[in-house]
């Protein structure tokens, strides 16, 4: 008795403490607190089936209480079988009839869902964004905006905006809980939804697909600010001219000639290059995470130019360019930390919940 007490003892508290951690988590990266249309919907579907599956538990349940109560076994009657029922044609299509008309109930609203969602019938008259997932970022090209960006992609509330999706390399999968649903983004063909933000935030985004070893490190944002504040954006991303845009200090200035020096401006853009291999990094400076996922200061920018491996395994980054000292990595950090074209922000937008 005491070892299977013991066993219960300890099982009951993983329970405990799983039942604790499934608590735990970011406020805006979390399917069950909807902010968008698409989020919405996917509550539905979460609420649904919840709903139903209880309805059968609770129902099995009680069929199972009354079986054993009904059916133990009784002093005097250690030899009694119940009356058998396999072969009942009656049960036997009922037990099979119920199930199918559940799944119906789920599948239908799920299957309407999805249509609606990746319905890009009016596409042409919303703001479109092409996404395209790389190992292990997010860039993001706005059609007709000549605006590219990378990591953070700003939209404006109360807005249909169709996110047309691919991938440069291998299978990943866009997901912004909070939201919308998620859908894969793949190297052969283009994935087309929408996301309709009901108020204005920074909501994290995630790769939700395995794609290599600094997979769980693939995050990105979604900026959602008012109307007027995207087209002060827009405009301000489309006047900003790195070539004629002056350092704000003499380390900045010889950050940007090191920049060049060193031909990091062969991979990555500042302004609209769609040539560019690695993350666009026009408004670099407003970003409050470093690759997604570190916070965004000096010293660990300085850490990432010296050796991106350290933070994200796997990059495309590792060893495509000289190697640079800490003294110059300083000067570069300085550089790109003061790429702030617009003062529409993640900060300014509420900042990171």
């Amino acid at each position: 008795m005491k070892g299977w007490m013991g066993k219960f003892k300890v099982l009951s508290l993983f329970g405990l403490v799983a039942l604790f951690l499934s608590a735990c988590g970011k406020e805006n990266l979390t399917a069950l607190d909807p902010k968008g249309y698409g989020s919405d919907k996917s509550m539905d579907l979460i609420i649904l089936p919840t709903v139903i599956m209880s309805f059968v538990l609770v129902i099995v349940m009680v069929l199972l209480v009354l079986a054993l109560v009904k059916f133990r076994k009784k002093k005097g009657r250690e030899d009694y079988i119940p009356k058998q029922v396999e072969g009942n044609k009656t049960l036997e299509t009922v037990w099979t009839i119920i199930p199918i008309l559940l799944l119906i109930i789920i599948a239908v609203p799920t299957v309407i869902y999805e249509f609606d969602l990746a319905d890009d019938a009016s596409a042409s008259d919303h703001l479109n964004i092409n996404v395209t997932g790389n190992q292990y970022w997010w860039h993001f090209d706005y059609e007709g905006l000549d605006i590219q960006t990378s990591q953070d992609v700003y939209i404006p509330v109360n807005s249909k905006v169709y996110f047309n999706m691919k991938s440069s390399d291998v299978i990943h999968s866009f997901w912004v809980p909070t939201l919308s649903g998620k859908l894969d983004v793949n190297p052969e063909n283009e994935n087309t939804f929408y996301i309709d933000a009901y108020e204005e935030g920074v909501y994290w985004g995630k790769c939700a697909e395995f794609c290599g070893p600094s997979h769980s490190l693939m995050d990105f944002k979604v900026v959602v600010v008012s109307q007027e504040e995207f087209e002060q954006w827009v405009a301000d991303m489309q006047n900003f001219d790195p070539e004629t845009a002056e350092p704000a200090s003499d380390a900045a200035a010889q950050g940007r000639e090191l920049f060049q020096q060193n031909n990091c401006i062969g991979c990555h853009a500042i302004g609209s290059s769609p040539a560019a291999v690695g993350p666009n990094l026009t408004n670099f400076g407003d970003r409050t995470k470093l690759a997604g996922v570190e916070e965004m200061t000096k010293e660990k920018l300085i850490e990432w130019i010296v050796n991106p491996e350290l933070i994200k395994p796997g990059n495309k980054m590792t060893g495509a360019y000289p190697e640079v000292s800490k003294e110059d990595a300083a000067l570069i950090a300085e550089y790109l930390l003061q790429l702030k074209p617009s003062e529409i922000t993640i900060e300014s937008a509420g900042g990171l919940k």
